[in-house]
């Protein structure tokens, strides 16, 4: 999962290494994207790390090794869902004559990244791979994608760290909905949603974090939370 920012500077040292065979400097990556201050850069270059597309190599200058590239850069894609059938105890002897076998519906949905359920994470905008869910839940209208959610602010509603959720996209959202909540155009973060005036509050599920407040213009709803996934 890469914001737009993040691809563009991985873009921009990908083609400056294939061309000169160094990375540019952190003053060209500043200009590059039209930032003011190689702080925003020191932050790209960190979740690019954290996200296994770079690798920083200690005690050479400008030593940003390209580990692997999105699928829009070229990339190799991601491996899909691959379930496994594991053997369990089953009576050895013929089936009844009334069987029938029980199918589930089911169906790929793109894990469109992390999103933090606790201090919010920048914004998702890219596909990191798929992940199959029963049909049931996503049954109803409009279109749906999955989140692996990080942090415990909404433990209290039986969501961990680590769990997958399955959203509904949707602008709209109604007082104690879960919903996906973009923060002024650049963090994404799971919480519960509550209307108060002009103001928007995004409430967590964990004592330990306080309710976030902001005007309304400042908070748009990208989906609901409609499913879980949790892997053992």
């Amino acid at each position: 999962m890469l914001t737009k920012k993040q691809l563009d500077l991985l873009e921009f040292i990908h083609k400056r290494v294939q061309a000169d065979g160094v990375p540019p400097s952190f003053d060209e990556m500043k200009a590059a994207l039209d930032l003011r201050s190689k702080s925003g850069i020191h932050r790209l270059i960190t979740a690019l790390e954290e996200r296994g597309f770079i690798r920083r190599l200690a005690h050479r200058a400008r030593a940003i090794e390209i580990v692997k590239l999105p699928e829009s850069l070229g990339g190799e894609p991601t491996a899909g869902f691959n379930p496994r059938v594991i053997e369990g105890d089953r009576p050895s002897g013929p089936r009844p004559a009334n069987f029938e076998p029980v199918t589930v519906d089911a169906m790929e949905l793109p894990v469109m990244g992390r999103i933090a359920a606790g201090v919010p994470i920048e914004a998702i905008s890219h596909v990191s791979h798929r992940v199959a869910v029963p049909g049931s839940m996503v049954s109803g209208k409009g279109e749906h994608y999955a989140l692996e959610v990080r942090g415990d602010s909404m433990i209290d509603a039986g969501i961990n760290d680590g769990d997958v959720v399955v959203i509904r996209e949707t602008s709209a959202a109604d007082n104690g909905d879960i919903v996906v909540a973009l923060v002024e155009d650049q963090e994404a973060t799971l919480k519960r949603f509550f209307r108060r005036g002009h103001a928007i509050a995004l409430e967590a599920a964990n004592p330990a974090y306080e309710t976030r407040v902001l005007p309304e213009d400042k908070v748009k709803v990208q989906g609901r939370l409609v499913g879980l996934i949790r892997s053992y």
